[in-house]
């Protein structure tokens, strides 16, 4: 019998005689079916046992001595050509292009380290936009358009509502369907939601902010009236509101069907590091927004007018809607290629008959629907998706324990560096700063290494779990290093008398003989260090009286102040702007640990991720990051920050009175902010680390010699179909 040629539309196997893989699957589908093939007269089209087509392609058994089906020297070098056409037996159609314009250059591109790229370029401009700008900008929003602190909640909260909303719907049939468009169209709402957020900028008038030299020194206090009715602007959080809202439909599709489309389309042993790369420039994006979002916010909101304050003012308004304004561009563009691409990438068959399936096996057998080809097809089988799901208890613990990760992930985003500003008496930006050293490489890092060791040691699903459990308990005992912290430094009424004496019953007191003619007020919180090495809440309440300006770092001077010991110092009474420098010599241990706990808590992501998608059924993978999807942000994302922030709020030792109202909170008892961080990351981790040891004394394998493919195909190609040698019937 001659040996058939090949075609060379579609990569995939080809063989000369029919195989019989009879060996019955107990979990069904693909892998427990015939593999017959037949070879034809001008190539070969084999129905697969994925119930897809398949024409002459190098073998996946890249080891074997001879291949299944060897293709003509004129077919290997084939190039790329205009009009070539990867077209599966199905009639589906595998160039990259759009519509009938499939240009050859393109398909260089058709590959997985393409598709890595692009989608590694939306995540980058996802991260950067909502987790990076939103979180730089919010205050200077907020003070360009009168909004409280819980309006700005709402605006930053859109988008885990968007995300919760869409995620069912866009999981169950954007899984079932084209995934790039999906993407790519989600990458095109993105877009235009941060568009839309820079929208106010254009449609409102002018900034005009009151300034006065002399504002806050002894005597020359000025304060808003109490009663100044409600600004109009304040109704622009609507549009901001919207503007998130489209943020996080256009993310949905990104970490479900991205993921997904990924893991399809590379060889199972790589499909951890892949998506750890994936994930990898989603962490870089939001550093990227703090440092890019914060040189915006030093450049005046009204580009090309002239203004006379700095950035250091408290009324001071940055140019916040640059950076949406270049994202939403970007957003735009990346969205052309993503559209692009075919539903799965050529020669993608090899590694789905490869793969093994890990999907718990339930007691009774009901995991064999998800293998009907026709399953997940139609929204009547979205209860009956569901019901597999939730029956499936290594599936719903994996979701409980990314909950509790998401907890501490977002709570300590969002208040990681009040923490650091806190602890060591730093300034905003700079705490900021420091966290963002702190997060890229222990985030990012960890994030990559997780994946890369998953891809090492080639383990199997219970051995991911494992993984993840001994992450979360090493993340536990590092998280003990929050039971020391630094003290406060000394501040004048407020964690001491102005003589130097404690506090009577810890009672408040910002007036004294050395300040009580100054009339000042609390409206205004600029706190100033004195020679004394004290801080004092503002300039008028340490009693200065005169202001210049130090040449040398561009800081305020106050001079003459009365309240500021002259003892230690003579002839000194001066009081610099900003607070005053720590001393504390715990910063390098605590700086070392938190980076400890960060890093293992990202190293857990990608495995808890990979072992998700392999314990449940190849055709449920993005309907079940989906529900993951849900279940994290409602259980976690959401409520974390507010979980958070309810128990730092209880530190807190001295409130802002914004006109008899409590605001936010100015000063911090660092002792206490310690104690009750760690409170939450104590429990919130145990809960972890019990999750992940229930998932994996549940999780039931399927039998090993139950499919013809394996999941540890090395590097060279090899896997067990070498192993699991079917019989050749004789001519």
């Amino acid at each position: 019998m001659a040996m058939p040629q090949n075609s060379t539309r579609e990569n995939g196997f080809c063989f000369a005689q029919p195989l019989d893989f009879s060996r019955p699957s107990p979990h069904g589908g693909e892998a427990g079916r015939t593999l017959r093939a037949a070879s034809g007269g001008d190539g070969c089209s084999t129905p697969l046992s994925n119930g897809m087509a398949s024409s002459g392609a190098p073998s996946p058994s890249g080891s074997s001595a001879e291949p299944l089906c060897a293709p003509s020297p004129a077919q290997e070098e084939t190039p790329f050509e205009e009009g070539i056409k990867y077209v599966s037996a199905e009639g589906e159609e595998l160039a990259c292009g759009w519509g009938g314009f499939t240009p050859g250059c393109l398909q260089h591109c058709n590959t997985s380290k393409g598709v890595l790229f692009f989608l590694c370029v939306a995540s980058f401009l996802q991260g950067m936009t909502v987790n990076g700008f939103i979180n730089t900008v919010i205050t200077s929003i907020e003070r360009r358009f009168d909004l409280r602190s819980y309006q700005s909640g709402l605006i930053a909260s859109s988008y885990d509502i968007a995300a919760c909303v869409c995620l069912t719907f866009v999981s169950y049939f954007g899984g079932n369907g084209h995934k790039p468009r999906w993407l790519g169209w989600g990458v095109l709402v993105m877009g235009l939601g941060s568009l839309l957020f820079a929208l106010p900028h254009f449609t409102t008038a002018q900034y005009e902010a009151r300034s006065a030299a002399q504002l806050g020194v002894c005597g020359g206090n000025q304060s808003l009236p109490c009663s100044q009715a409600a600004s109009s602007l304040s109704g622009y959080r609507f549009v901001f509101m919207l503007g998130q809202f489209l943020h996080g439909m256009g993310a949905t599709p990104l970490y479900t069907l991205g993921v997904t489309y990924l893991d399809e389309n590379v060889k199972t042993n790589y499909s951890p590091v892949y998506i750890a790369v994936f994930y990898t420039a989603a962490i870089l994006g939001p550093a990227a927004g703090y440092l890019v979002g914060g040189m915006f916010l030093n450049i005046y909101t009204e580009i090309g007018r002239e203004t006379d304050m700095a950035p250091e003012n408290t009324l001071w308004v940055g140019a916040w809607w640059i950076g949406f304004l270049g994202a939403g561009a970007a957003s735009l563009l990346i969205s052309i290629p993503i559209l692009g691409y075919p539903q799965r990438l050529p020669g993608s068959q090899r590694y789905i008959v490869m793969r093994v399936s890990e999907a718990h096996q339930l007691k009774d057998g009901s995991h064999k629907k998800a293998s009907d080809p026709d399953f997940g097809k139609t929204v009547k089988d979205l209860p009956r998706s569901v019901l597999l799901l939730l029956k499936n208890p290594t599936f719903i613990f994996l979701c409980l324990a990314g909950a509790t990760e998401a907890t501490l992930i977002a709570g300590m985003s969002t208040f990681g560096p009040k923490f650091l500003e806190s602890q060591f008496s730093l300034s905003a930006s700079e705490a900021a700063t420091f966290f963002g050293y702190l997060v890229v490489p222990a985030g990012g890092g960890g994030t990559f290494l997780g994946g890369f060791l998953v891809n090492k040691f080639k383990l199997r699903c219970s051995g991911i779990i494992k993984l993840c459990l001994l992450c979360t308990v090493s993340s536990l005992l590092a998280i003990f290093i929050f039971f020391i912290h630094c003290p406060n430094m000394p501040m004048a009424g407020v964690t001491q008398m102005y003589d130097g004496s404690a506090l009577p019953g810890g009672h408040l007191n910002l007036t004294a003989a050395c300040n009580a003619q100054c009339g000042c007020l609390q409206d205004t919180y600029s706190p100033v260090c004195g020679t004394d090495g004290i801080m004092y809440y503002s300039p008028c309440h340490a009693g200065c009286k005169s202001v210049s300006v130090n040449l040398r770092n561009e800081k305020k001077v106050y001079q003459e102040c009365s309240c500021v010991d002259k003892t230690l110092l003579p002839g000194s009474g001066k009081a610099e702007a900003g607070k005053c420098t720590s001393s504390c010599d715990k910063k390098p241990l605590l700086l070392c640990f938190m980076f400890v706990v960060i890093l293992f808590t990202f190293l857990s992501s990608i495995p808890a991720l990979t072992a998700t998608l392999r314990c449940v059924s190849d055709r449920q993978r993005s309907f079940a990051l989906g529900i993951q999807w849900i279940v994290v942000r409602t259980l976690g994302g959401i409520p974390g920050p507010i979980a958070f922030g309810s128990m730092i709020d209880k530190s807190c030792l001295l409130w802002q009175d914004q006109c008899g109202e409590q605001g936010s909170c100015y000063v911090y008892q660092n002792s206490a902010m310690s104690r009750y961080t760690l409170i939450a990351g104590l429990v919130y981790k145990v809960l972890g680390t019990t999750f992940f040891m229930v998932a994996c004394l549940l999780y039931k394998p399927p039998p090993p010699e139950s499919a013809p493919g394996s999941l540890d195909a090395s590097e060279n190609g090899t896997s067990d179909l070498q192993e699991h040698k079917p019989s050749l019937p004789a001519e």
